[in-house]
């Protein structure tokens, strides 16, 4: 059985659900160690623990882990790797920043957004905006390096024997040119973009910033992540780390609520996977339409409020 190293993600307190379905994929390939590197990992290496699927969780803590630099991180993760045959991390912001690196110190190749296992050695992966599958192999002579399209893959359960936890000190040297200077989010108290169940989304349709103030509202009453349209963000409605589609975030939530959104083949790449795809929009001809499972065809400005009274009452 293949040794697996998985990347976990978390804040320091709990675990991103992009970790449980990550592991998911891992541990078809075989027994799973879960890496948490930070600057104190305790409370979170007892959440870890407890996932089906991992045989142990290891520690690397140190102050220099306190954030997740990329760059400090890739080293000490390479040099954990390499008694392993597997290395793995979600297909996330912080797992293609580290994985690649991580990649290009062990010196082999790296497989990006898994969403199949062929074999242990065999595995597809979309391309072309999710138009076409393609099958990778890599050699024998390689280790297996890749990032898990999170939106492929159900999260894990809970086990009910928690698997042991350790901790590691490790050498690699880190280097000096990139320092961590702070952090801005943006998100509140939403729930994560990638990870959430339910997503209401707006697109350029909406028509201004200010309009957009209209989607959190629906959002905050729903307990929904907010994400955005490629047109939206161009149009500087909110940050691009709103974006979804092919060039910006690939989920999958039970719930997906489109307002204004036409459904441009970049944008549908990234909610493929979703359960329910609600779309509101005034266009009948609107290429969304094709893939929701409820459309509503009309003025957004009249059918959110009226949303809104319904949730209010």
């Amino acid at each position: 059985m293949a040794k697996v190293l998985l990347l976990a993600e978390h804040d320091g307190k709990t675990l991103n659900t992009a970790t449980a379905r990550a592991l998911r994929c891992a541990a078809e390939l075989g027994d799973v160690a879960l890496a948490l590197f930070g600057g104190n990992t305790e409370a979170v290496a007892d959440e870890a623990a407890s996932l089906n699927g991992v045989s142990r969780v290891l520690r690397i803590d140190r102050p220099e882990n306190g954030e997740p630099v990329a760059a400090v991180i890739a080293p000490q993760l390479a040099e954990l790797a390499a008694g392993y045959d597997v290395l793995l991390a979600p297909s996330s912001t912080y797992g293609k920043d580290v994985l690649p690196r991580a990649a290009a110190l062990l010196g082999v190749p790296q497989i990006s957004d898994i969403m199949e296992i062929v074999d242990s050695r065999t595995f597809r992966r979309p391309i072309y905006a999710g138009n076409v599958i393609t099958t990778v192999r890599v050699p024998e002579s390689c280790k297996v390096v890749g990032t898990v399209r999170i939106a492929s893959f159900a999260a894990v359960d809970r086990s009910h024997a928690p698997a042991p936890v350790e901790s590691i000190a490790l050498q690699a040297s880190l280097p000096s040119h990139t320092t961590w200077i702070g952090l801005e989010a943006s998100g509140g108290d939403r729930p994560d973009l990638q990870s959430a169940t339910r997503v209401v989304a707006g697109g350029r349709g909406l028509g201004s910033k200010e309009s957009f103030d209209m989607i959190f509202q629906l959002a905050d009453k729903l307990g929904a992540a907010v994400g955005a349209s490629r047109a939206a963000v161009d149009a500087g409605y909110v940050p691009n780390d709103m974006q979804v589609g092919q060039t910006g975030k690939i989920i999958a939530p039970d719930l997906y609520i489109a307002v204004g959104i036409s459904g441009a083949i970049q944008h549908m790449t990234g909610i493929k996977d979703a359960g329910v795809i609600v779309a509101i929009n005034r266009d009948g001809e609107a290429p969304i339409f094709e893939a929701a499972d409820i459309g509503l065809v009309g003025d957004l400005f009249q059918i959110l409020p009226e949303l809104d009274r319904a949730l209010e009452g």
